[in-house]
């Protein structure tokens, strides 16, 4: 067993109204804390975000206007309280887990600053983040997958054992994302040997790097129909900074 493995660590994930994290507003999320020879804690949240939830979103994460306008929470509210839960976690010290962390990270700042509530970064400052993100850990590690949609999160999960009964809910996602974390570790054991400053600046350049080669793919490889369009490729930083976007890979 790895080290990563027993140590008290969290995971969180949200589940949106679409892919924009610049426009796009929080239905629900989800943050489990796991590990250090302590009961595993779940919180959740649903959020009426205060505008309509597109049809398309609803089947994927099965939350409808119904169900926020009957029980959703004050965003206000919920976003001050998701925000503190990762803010304590990261004062703490404690690594936190999201697959595809720059948009889940990014569309809770942006929903924050559109409730006036302060970011998460200006609660815990610039770093470095005890931030880990399970996807691009798997691009850098085992590069060689192949086959379309396969840096999915189920997909992913099945590569590395982890087998969930439910998906697409904030609080499946989030366990997926930390026991993938958790299969990594063991995996890869050279990650082992980073502290939380260096896998972050690790992960900030692997994720750079991955961005270019994608954006070089779409230049020279993809299809119209596969949308071969470099404008349409985000840039490489992460966390995301305002005016950058991206899309979520769930």
């Amino acid at each position: 067993m790895s080290a990563f493995a027993t140590v008290r660590k969290a995971a969180w994930d949200t589940e949106t109204t679409g892919p924009n994290p610049l426009e796009d507003r929080i239905v629900t999320a989800a943050f489990i804390v796991r590990g250090g020879g302590r009961e595993d804690r779940v919180v959740s949240w649903l959020i009426n975000p205060g505008v309509p939830i597109p049809a398309e979103a609803a089947e994927v994460h099965g939350i409808t206007d119904a169900m926020v306008q009957a029980d959703g929470q004050d965003p206000k509210v919920a976003l001050d309280e998701i925000a503190t839960h990762l803010a304590r976690a990261i004062d703490w010290g404690m690594p936190v887990v999201a697959f595809n962390q720059s948009f889940d990270w990014s569309i809770l700042h942006y929903d924050l600053l559109r409730n006036g509530l302060p970011t998460v970064a200006d609660r815990v400052g610039p770093g470095p983040l005890p931030l880990i993100d399970p996807i691009v850990i798997d691009k850098q590690c085992d590069r060689y997958v192949k086959g379309s949609g396969q840096r999915k999160l189920k997909p992913t999960a099945e590569r590395y054992g982890v087998q969930l009964s439910d998906w697409h809910t904030a609080e499946a996602d989030a366990l997926a994302a930390l026991l993938i974390a958790e299969a990594q570790f063991e995996r890869f054991p050279q990650l082992n040997d980073m502290g939380p400053q260096q896998l972050f600046a690790a992960q900030k350049a692997w994720r750079a790097e991955q961005q270019a080669g994608l954006q070089e793919w779409f230049r020279t490889k993809a299809t119209p129909e596969q949308g071969g369009d470099p404008n349409k490729v985000i840039d490489g930083s992460w966390p995301l900074i305002p005016a950058q976007r991206a899309g979520g890979e769930a």
